[in-house]
């Protein structure tokens, strides 16, 4: 199978150097590793690994063409993808790591230490908190999430942490088009207007995935995001 650096330059025009090579070799043991204590990922394959982790988080590059000196959260980032890819692929850009679960941010941290990343941080907490706290609202230039919520639910987790004139980027399977048109309420009432549905065909791998881009063009209200669990129970339609 043809390596990751060989889908990269393929599929994205983007080279990897020698070192970011040997980090993602580094990421893909440390992974393996880890998940033989937790359930970080149900992918055990490295060759898969390497297709629906790191290929599948540089797809980002599809839609966003500038990284250095901007600010990503990662929301509901589980193992740290697509996060851990984008920080070993863009030094310059600084990446921020959301989740409830402490034992996956741990994961985070320690792969953070191993591979070097000085461009990193973890901070554990449901999304709906960070959405009003001062230190993190409205503060990042990109918000992206994979496999976390449906679209409007999803808006209401993302959406508060975005700059004005800032992106999110919903990282989505085959309902993409329908949890969309189901989001257009909440993407309107908490400042986002829908840019574009990407299409990612990757290689190996049949179904089609979908990048969902939403621009933040108005300030959130201040009412959101509701309190912890509202926004999954009782989403904006």
């Amino acid at each position: 199978m043809p390596s990751l650096a060989d889908h990269a330059k393929s599929y994205l025009n983007l080279t990897l150097s020698d070192r970011q090579i040997e980090q993602f070799e580094q990421l893909t043991d440390t992974l393996l590793e880890w998940n033989q204590r937790m359930n970080l990922t149900a992918i055990k394959d490295r060759d898969e690994i390497m297709i629906k982790h790191h290929l599948d988080s540089l797809t980002l590059l599809k839609v966003l063409f500038e990284f250095d000196d901007l600010k990503l959260i990662d929301v509901g980032t589980g193992a740290g993808f697509p996060g851990l890819a984008l920080a070993i692929t863009f030094p310059k850009l600084h990446v921020t790591f959301l989740d409830s679960t402490g034992k996956k941010l741990k994961f985070i941290d320690h792969a953070g230490e191993a591979l070097k990343l000085d461009n990193i941080e973890t901070v554990h907490a449901r999304a709906e908190d960070a959405g009003r706290n001062p230190n993190h609202r409205e503060s990042y230039d990109i918000v992206t999430a994979r496999a976390v919520a449906r679209m409007p639910a999803l808006m209401e987790y993302t959406l508060p942490l975005c700059k004005l004139e800032g992106q999110v980027i919903a990282m989505k399977g085959g309902t993409a088009y329908d949890e969309t048109n189901s989001a257009a309420k909440a993407i309107s009432e908490l400042g986002g207007e829908l840019f574009s549905i990407e299409e990612i065909n990757l290689p190996t791998i049949e179904n089609p995935r979908y990048l969902v881009t939403v621009d933040k063009i108005d300030p959130t209200p201040k009412q959101y995001p509701r309190n912890a669990g509202i926004p999954t129970r009782e989403p904006i339609q």
